[in-house]
């Protein structure tokens, strides 16, 4: 936005601390010439009968009034230009690091030194700002070059097995057409997952009242047969756990949970539980299953896109498209909810939702 060129700030307080001193200085001439030289006669014979009279004392007072003046304007002028530089140094610099980030520099940090005040207080909150803010587009960064090479690879796959049939026109069809609807389906779940993770991110839903332990049986009936498939139990406890969201975006939410959980388990025998509850003013639900143990300090990285365990996702037939708890933490995040991931001792996660409760 362009602007009309003006005074400064510095200029503008040096003029005011000028102005401040005059102003005091001619109070203080007022004040004697109100309560002592209006008390001075003003004949020869001067007060008590006693020269200097009232005119004698004008003609001596002025002078050095007007000289007291002149110094007191100039004292204001130059002392309120260097008070004023030095309290406003601090925004200088806050005003150096808010251009440089508006070119593209995040990593750049203020870290004001000395005691706490307004300006210190305000070149913390700036930092702290800057942080978040670099860690989110390095976040988005790698999201999109991720999300690129994902996708890049099922087209990838397409164009190589599309070459391949026109090298070798005696290559059976049937199987040319199987693997390119997978690989077209693959493609197909990678976009719409990206879709749901950016409309989950803005937030820009209507809010209904949804009972999370429908939905926990809803989403556990519907991911049954794979847990069946893989010798799974599933478990569904707890009681009417109401909260305020979408609940389409809820269903995805505990789908991906009770999925991941499936998925990511023993080869046999293992357990997933699926529990709700009301805590408080808190809709909490709980998704725990066995599997592997899990580093502690690898667990965090878990809501990454692309990210499942310690490796990122492949493409293979049994892999998801590693969004699943990325999914899962911006919708929660979107329901102003948190999502805690615990390992457990014995092998497995323990997946915490807390949503606000709704009565």
């Amino acid at each position: 936005m362009r602007r009309r060129p003006g005074l400064s700030v510095r200029l503008k307080l040096t003029l005011s601390y000028a102005g401040f001193l005059a102003v005091a200085g001619a109070l203080l001439l007022a004040v004697v010439w109100v309560f002592l030289l209006r008390y001075v006669p003003d004949n020869s014979k001067g007060l008590l009968g006693v020269a200097p009279n009232r005119y004698l004392l004008v003609r001596t007072f002025a002078p050095a009034a007007a000289a007291a003046m002149v110094f007191l304007l100039v004292f204001g002028l130059v002392g309120g230009w260097i008070l004023a530089g030095r309290m406003l140094a601090p925004l200088t610099r806050i005003t150096t690091a808010t251009r440089m980030a508006g070119t593209g520099s995040l990593s750049h940090r203020i870290r004001m030194e000395g005691r706490q005040d307004e300006f210190r207080e305000l070149a913390d909150a700036f930092d702290t700002m800057l942080e978040q803010l670099e860690s989110h587009v390095a976040e988005h960064q790698r999201f999109a070059a991720n999300a690129s090479h994902e996708l890049r690879t099922p087209l990838a796959i397409s164009q190589t097995l599309l070459d391949l049939a026109r090298k070798d026109p005696t290559r059976d069809r049937d199987e040319l057409f199987a693997r390119l609807q997978a690989v077209n389906t693959r493609a197909i779940d990678l976009t719409e997952a990206l879709l749901l993770l950016s409309r989950s991110d803005r937030g820009n839903f209507t809010r209904e009242s949804v009972d999370l332990s429908l939905v926990a049986e809803e989403a556990a009936e519907t991911l049954l047969p794979l847990a069946e498939q893989r010798g799974i139990t599933l478990d569904v406890t707890g009681g009417a756990t109401r909260t305020s969201g979408s609940a389409e975006l809820l269903l995805r939410m505990m789908t991906n949970l009770v999925q991941n959980a499936v998925v990511h388990n023993l080869p046999a025998g293992g357990a997933v539980t699926v529990h709700t509850e009301a805590q408080g003013d808190a809709s909490v639900v709980r998704v725990e299953n066995t599997g592997h143990p899990l580093p502690p300090e690898l667990v965090p990285t878990l809501t990454e896109p692309f990210r499942r365990g310690t490796e990122r996702v492949r493409t293979d037939e049994h892999a998801g498209v590693g969004l699943g708890l990325a999914i899962v933490h911006s919708i929660v995040r979107a329901h102003d909810g948190t999502l805690d991931l615990v390992p457990r001792p014995a092998g497995g996660l323990l997946v915490t939702v807390r949503l606000p409760g709704m009565r």
